[in-house]
């Protein structure tokens, strides 16, 4: 039996983890977040309660748990907040990942950690794992200021097994959870007969939460060790997003205006066009992400549900 801990536990990816590996019979699960536990149930899984941000408390849960894979999902994500408060950030999305890190190489535990299309500028997407970052955010400074933890980790000292799973534009639907996703929001202004204007120059390739949960599985438990693009097959923008929305519910259309970036003030810079290449995952993991036609039937099923 593999025994993986997850950092993040009561975050979307982190739900979705839980779900995944808590049903593996093939896996002991640890699931990790700071304070209590959000999930609303138990079954399948132990909980701990881990601050990443104290190195102390990092190194001793995983100490403690001395896992064979760690899924370190947990970061600061909101883009502009970051741009706001960037101690917070580099706290969070840096420094944090400094003390895994470490705590991975005293238990030789392998890492996967999840990073993001925002390391890269949007000037030449979709892009494969061999592409250079380029952030134009603090937050995508601060991811791949992350990523190069990670990667000299393998090199100095006593080295770790690593992976890095790199995502775009995850949604989903989660417990407890207040942030909505680009699918929610376009089936709920539309129901109101809101006009909304959705952007046509930002490309995307939407990833359903529950094929990035997959994703990093695979990696966890293959330890299968290298960078990795997990995200959706498509790419998108946000305006055909919107459009596959209100197709798949039958709701207006027309209340859908097109609109360019310029048109919202947004405290950070959007790389323009982003997008992954996701062979390598394919072929060496057999990652097989779901098309995003699929994601919405998906989230139609789980909102029918609640």
């Amino acid at each position: 039996m593999m025994r993986i801990l997850i950092t993040g536990a009561n975050g979307l990816l982190g739900q979705k983890l839980v779900d995944l590996l808590s049903n593996n019979p093939e896996v002991e699960l640890i699931a990790t977040a700071r304070g209590a536990n959000r999930l609303p149930y138990t079954e399948g899984y132990t909980y701990r309660s881990m601050d990443i941000t104290d190195e102390q408390e990092v190194l001793e849960v995983i100490g403690d748990v001395r896992p064979d894979a760690v899924i370190h999902g947990a970061a600061m994500t909101d883009v502009d907040k970051c741009e706001r408060e960037k101690d917070a950030c580099w706290a969070q999305n840096v420094t944090a990942v400094e003390y895994i890190v470490e705590a991975c190489r005293q238990t030789d535990a392998f890492l996967c950690h999840v990073s993001t299309d925002f390391i890269f500028d949007g000037a030449a997407g979709p892009y494969d794992e061999q592409a250079q970052g380029n952030p134009i955010s603090f937050y995508g400074w601060s991811k791949y200021a992350a990523e190069k933890v990670v990667i000299n980790a393998g090199q100095v000292g006593k080295p770790i097994r690593w992976a890095i799973a790199r995502t775009v534009l995850v949604y989903g639907i989660a417990h407890d959870m207040s942030r909505s996703n680009i699918i929610l929001w376009v089936k709920k202004s539309l129901e109101d007969g809101k006009n909304i204007q959705v952007v046509t120059d930002q490309f995307r390739s939407p990833t359903l939460a529950e094929d990035l949960a997959a994703g990093c599985a695979l990696i966890a438990t293959q330890q299968a060790e290298g960078i990795f693009n997990i995200s959706g097959k498509e790419v998108l923008t946000p305006y055909e997003m919107a459009i596959q929305t209100a197709d798949f519910f039958g709701l207006d259309k027309s209340l859908i205006a097109q609109a360019d970036g310029s048109t919202f003030k947004q405290i950070a810079r959007r790389p323009p066009r982003t997008g992954f290449d996701i062979t390598k995952a394919q072929t060496v993991l057999g990652y097989n992400p779901r098309s995003f036609s699929e994601g919405i039937a998906i989230l139609a099923e789980q909102i029918s549900q609640r």
